[in-house]
């Protein structure tokens, strides 16, 4: 072993050793912190996170795996208006979209879990890939959209993915029936890179053992993933300073989405993780110039973070980029008003591109 390589290792045992010799402590302080944050007044204490309402219905994958579908119809639909398709991202549900489904009055809505996530089917692990999420996001379009209905697709995080690898692998469907997309807290690669808010040399010394960390935790699933319920007030306390900028934030919400993680079991995790790390589609982008696009970034994101979407509304030709800058990798839920109000106005952009280009195909006949 060289140099390098020993230095490397030493920095990694450095910070492994720093953080085994204090978990007791932290393990007891996290409890109280956490108490005392649960103790603040929550204006969505009474929120039914989780609830679902909509009509369910089983798709199947093009490997025979059962995803979970909810279809919310409304009471009195709008002519015209498309039908909003939600993506959710890694470790979580269909229930992400919690405010967004609340809030979106007069559209046809479909929501749906990601394989092995949530009430959907579990997957085989070579299947646990980005690019079968999007062969999955067709399976769910044919079943639930007419072919001759417009559609808004609008991902969160690995949903985002999810309708790049979609793109790549049918760009007909795009400014055909798909006239609009919105890209939430999302990347087109490069996510291997990231730091998680940890010091750049620390997170470059750490970064080289993470997959066969993260493949290990998955093959120890039995002892893992119990672990995760005896350790949920330090999880609390993780996800409240990963996920969110606010440290305001109602412990409601962050309960919430702990939940959703802790229910995504550790192998799961460790089967999309690989794909993840080498997720790339970039070139994808090139079906998404034909049709109005929303991304939207957070500041604090130490997931995907907002040069990520930057770049993405760069190399589109009608994009609306909203930054916010104190907010984390949850926007639907740490900001829903923000991404409620961008959802709305990406559809009036979008309907008016569809019905331009019908106009000018019309003359053209």
């Amino acid at each position: 072993m060289d140099v390098r390589s020993r230095r490397r290792l030493g920095i990694a045992g450095a910070a492994a050793a720093l953080g085994a010799a204090g978990i007791g402590a932290a393990v007891a302080a996290r409890r109280v912190a956490v108490g005392r944050v649960r103790l603040q007044p929550d204006p969505y204490a009474g929120e039914p996170f989780g609830v679902r309402c909509g009509e369910p219905m089983t798709v199947l994958a093009d490997d025979g795996l059962p995803l979970y579908v909810e279809v919310d119809e409304p009471e009195a639909r709008v002519s015209g208006r498309p039908t909003l398709v939600f993506c959710h991202g890694y470790c979580l549900t269909q229930d992400t979209w919690h405010f967004q489904r609340r809030d979106l009055k007069g559209f046809r809505k479909v929501f749906w879990d990601q394989r092995s996530h949530g009430a959907s089917g579990r997957s085989k692990p070579g299947n646990a890939t980005i690019d079968q999420t999007g062969a999955d996001l067709a399976a769910v379009l044919r079943a639930t959209v007419r072919p001759d209905e417009p559609v808004v697709l609008i991902g969160h995080s690995m949903g985002g993915m999810s309708i790049m690898a979609l793109a790549d692998r049918e760009p007909g469907l795009f400014g055909d029936q798909v006239i609009g997309v919105g890209l939430v807290n999302t990347s087109t690669g490069e996510i291997h890179q990231m730091t998680l808010g940890f010091p750049l040399l620390l997170a470059k010394a750490v970064r080289p053992f993470a997959p066969r960390v993260v493949s290990g935790l998955g093959r120890r699933k039995q002892i893992v993933d119990p672990a995760r319920e005896v350790g949920a007030d330090l999880a609390f306390f993780v996800i409240r300073r990963m996920g969110f900028a606010d440290r305001g934030i109602s412990p409601g919400i962050v309960d919430f989405v702990e939940r959703m993680i802790r229910a995504t079991p550790i192998d799961v995790i460790a089967e999309f993780y690989p794909s993840l790390m080498r997720h790339d589609k970039r070139a994808a982008l090139e079906v998404l110039t034909r049709i109005p696009v929303l991304v939207m970034s957070g500041g604090a994101d130490m997931l995907t973070p907002r040069p990520h979407g930057e770049l993405i509304a760069d190399l589109l030709d009608d994009a609306e980029f909203v930054g916010i800058e104190a907010a984390g990798h949850l926007l639907p839920l740490e900001h829903p008003d923000e991404v409620t109000a961008a959802l709305l106005r990406l559809v009036e952009r979008s309907s008016d591109a569809a019905a331009a280009a019908s106009a000018r195909e019309g003359k053209e006949k």
